[in-house]
């Protein structure tokens, strides 16, 4: 008797795989978690905590400093829930918490003077824009470095909204509902962050950063991405495009 012979899976035979469950919409994760059901509200951490780090870093310049912003973030949210209303988007009100709680640990800590290589969001940059250019990585820590000495010396203010529109991915009136101000406010401030970041990088002798095909990249569908593998730079240096 001659064994039957079992037909081979090719990718146009393959059986389908069955799709997962959808996502629950964070609305869903907000009321549940208000109603006390802690699994919902560390989905809702799941869901931000990625994000949320990413900005605490970009406005702390300190791992540290950002894990600590990020845990107190959390924790806060958990502890002020049952007041959240729910007049405007989760992510809304939760980068709100996560742009104060920044700000007033940034403030502690006075400002850099110098450009300094080893800053954790340098090494990121590097790590994200290295591998597509290995043989440059020392030019680009140099040059990512006199773009995030820059970028700090901005006004608290300038550098919040550089941050959540040009490396969050936020839109104008995404950014002004963070910030509680006007939309048109978010494009002055825009304006004014891009004379400043060329002054200061004019003062240390930087090279003109091209932006180019890198920067569009950056600046489109960032929210998709993971914000920790985000060339920080590119994003940043899309604020000079006009």
């Amino acid at each position: 008797m001659v064994a039957s012979r079992r037909p081979r899976l090719t990718p146009d035979r393959a059986l389908p795989v069955a799709p997962g469950p959808p996502p629950v919409p964070t609305d869903a994760l907000v009321r549940a978690a208000r109603d006390g059901h802690a699994r919902a509200f560390q989905e809702l951490v799941h869901r931000f905590r990625p994000r949320i780090r990413a900005l605490a870093l970009q406005l702390t310049a300190n791992q540290s400093d950002a894990d600590d912003v990020t845990q107190d973030v959390f924790l806060r949210a958990w502890e002020q829930l049952r007041n959240f209303e729910g007049r405007s988007a989760f992510f809304t009100w939760i980068y709100r918490i996560a742009v104060n709680r920044a700000l007033q640990v940034r403030q502690r800590s006075a400002r850099r003077p110098m450009i300094d290589p080893d800053d954790p969001r340098v090494t990121l940059a590097v790590a994200a824009d290295g591998h597509s250019h290995p043989h440059h990585a020392i030019e680009l820590r140099e040059r990512y470095g006199q773009l995030l000495w820059a970028f700090d010396q901005l006004s608290p203010l300038l550098r919040t909204t550089v941050a959540l529109t040009t490396l969050q991915g936020l839109s104008h009136p995404e950014a002004a509902a963070v910030l509680n101000c006007p939309e048109g406010t978010i494009a002055w401030r825009m304006h004014e962050a891009r004379a400043k970041l060329r002054d200061a990088l004019a003062r240390c002798n930087a090279a003109p950063i091209d932006a180019g095909a890198p920067a569009r990249r950056a600046r489109a569908g960032q929210r998709d991405r993971d914000p920790n593998t985000l060339s920080l730079a590119w994003a940043l240096a899309a604020a000079f495009q006009s």
